[in-house]
């Protein structure tokens, strides 16, 4: 059984084409942060390629992992997913053999999640190689690296606050 996920195959390398014009692109934060996620993605693909793991569903074992009967709609809310989306990745997850749904006590109407055996021997695999794959980033940035990690912390909290104040949420034009 084939279940889709909102975690597709990497897409190609964002690296500057000479001889286009990028125009005001080149100078945003935002699009040079895609390039870059797109770029680590891409490494992090490769580096998990072994397992099938994308950095979604990398994290979503680490959630469950960490929080033992995590309700699918918490794990959804703290990786920012939609409901369907995070639907999708608890069935893709539980088809691999790595999760499973338990009944949650004392509410019948609910259940968690938990890593099966299979799981946490995967996870285990994929941590050690998550690591690696991480020292070897931040090894190449040298002693820029913790400062960007900083940065980019904080530049997610600058944006989420800026996001959620009310003269700033976002309205759909009328066409």
């Amino acid at each position: 059984m084939d279940v889709k996920t909102d975690s597709p195959d990497p897409e190609g390398l964002m690296l500057p084409v000479p001889g286009v014009d990028y125009g005001p692109l080149d100078g945003l934060l935002g699009y040079a942060l895609r390039r870059a996620q797109n770029a680590l993605y891409l490494d992090f693909y490769r580096a998990a390629a072994e397992w099938d793991v994308s950095p979604q569903r990398f994290a979503a074992l680490v959630l469950i992992s960490r929080n033992p009967g995590l309700r699918q709609g918490l794990l959804g809310q703290a990786m920012g997913l939609h409901r369907s989306g995070a639907l999708r990745l608890t069935d893709w997850l539980t088809v691999q053999g790595w999760a499973e749904r338990h009944d949650a006590p004392g509410d019948a109407r609910a259940w968690g999640l938990h890593l099966t055996a299979t799981g946490k021997r995967r996870l285990a695999k994929l941590e050690a190689a998550v690591a690696e794959h991480d020292r070897a980033l931040l090894a190449a940035l040298g002693e820029h690296g913790p400062a960007l990690k900083a940065g980019l912390d904080r530049l997610a909290w600058v944006a989420t606050a800026q996001s959620t104040t009310p003269q700033n949420k976002p309205r759909r034009q009328k066409s």
